[in-house]
């Protein structure tokens, strides 16, 4: 059986007790666990599977189809597709398969109303309160209320608003639209959802009947200058490659693409089979750490396709085999996205077809 080139390992019991952590910062709201895009990288029904088990309340995906894999798993906790139907015909498959549906424009309404169909029909419906991505506007708050009355098959879950700069504790943006969002609402029934992973972690207005945590239960930091391990997280992936060369290299040799690193000294240099083809960014400068034999050792030169090259000068023990670690233990995801001048979400969203999943 051949090794793998490139190993993500995922540890279901960390993703378990991040979300012991939602629910000790918002003790008295319900958890809806965001697994889109797979899961945020880690797998959508592993993940899943093991959020169930631990009585999760509900799921948010994206999209139909990310519903229907999870179904198609066996997975019955309560899914809601956070944007909606796009078609009738999904409409139709949406309500047959039992899930939530996020209503947040005009069309989509019109849509739904059209639908021949008799059983309930969950929907939540989502407001703008100062995002301007998706939602209605505020106003509409209660028009949208007064049209269940039309629709006595639909059974309303909630209202939903998104909040753009939680993660900035300097922004008043995240109390502006908190404080819209519950204006507009008084006087109109039915369950409340605002904060994200950084909405409930510092904005305890947000904590309101539904949380939808997602980066924080997959162990990252969605807080700028705080940690996971600052917040009490446990990072569930671990992305590990190997050393496939070492070589002696003279001073004044350049390594990889473009020449763009040129040996200052006779150094030892270390390929990992790891590139731009497995997720690793092309954009990471050399000095962006990786680690090997729990020392950080920089790479040097660009990010090629498959392979990409360190500095192996601390580490002269270093040999072929050797375990690579590209994010995971000692080297939180969110660092090495710093370095790629991007978040932890894009990094871990973005592992390819070709890097192996092992689940612990």
């Amino acid at each position: 059986m051949p090794i793998p080139r490139v190993t993500a390992t995922v540890d279901l019991s960390a993703v378990r007790h991040n979300l012991s952590r939602v629910r000790a910062l918002a003790p008295t709201s319900k958890v809806m666990a965001a697994i889109k895009a797979d899961g945020y990288g880690h797998g959508a029904v592993p993940v899943a599977q093991a959020l169930a088990a631990a009585g999760v309340d509900a799921f948010a995906v994206a999209c139909l189809e990310e519903a229907v894999t999870l179904r198609d798993a066996g997975v019955t906790t309560r899914i809601a597709l956070l944007e909606g139907v796009l078609s009738r015909d999904e409409a139709v498959e949406a309500a047959a398969l039992g899930l939530e549906i996020v209503i947040h424009d005009r069309w989509q309404l019109e849509l739904l109303a059209s639908l021949p169909i008799d059983a309930p029909l969950a929907v939540w419906f989502k407001l703008d309160s100062g995002m301007h991505r998706l939602g209605f506007p505020l106003t509409e708050a209660r028009a949208l209320n007064e049209a269940l009355l039309a629709h006595p098959n639909w059974q309303l879950q909630g209202w939903i608003t998104h909040l753009a700069c939680a993660d900035d504790l300097t922004s008043s943006m995240t109390q502006t639209q908190i404080a819209a969002f519950e204006t507009a609402m008084q006087g109109i029934p039915g369950e409340r959802s605002i904060g994200n992973s950084a909405g409930l972690i510092a904005w305890p207005q947000a904590r309101v009947d539904w949380v939808r945590p997602g980066l924080m239960l997959y162990g990252a930091s969605p807080m700028p200058g705080q940690t996971a391990a600052d917040l009490g997280l446990k990072p569930a992936m671990n992305v590990v490659s190997r050393l496939i060369a070492v070589h002696e290299v003279s001073a004044g040799e350049s390594i990889g693409y473009g020449a763009t690193f040129v040996c200052p000294v006779a150094m030892r240099v270390g390929v990992v089979a790891v590139g731009y083809a497995d997720g690793v960014h092309r954009i990471l400068p050399t000095g962006a750490p990786v680690l090997i034999h729990a020392t950080r050792v920089p790479i040097i030169g660009r990010v090629s396709m498959d392979m990409i090259t360190v500095d192996l000068r601390a580490l002269p023990q270093a040999a072929v085999g050797d375990p690579v670690t590209l994010w995971g233990a000692g080297l939180p995801v969110e660092e090495v996205a710093t370095w790629a001048g991007t978040l932890a979400y894009e990094l871990l969203c973005g592992l390819t077809n070709r890097v192996h999943y092992r689940y612990l």
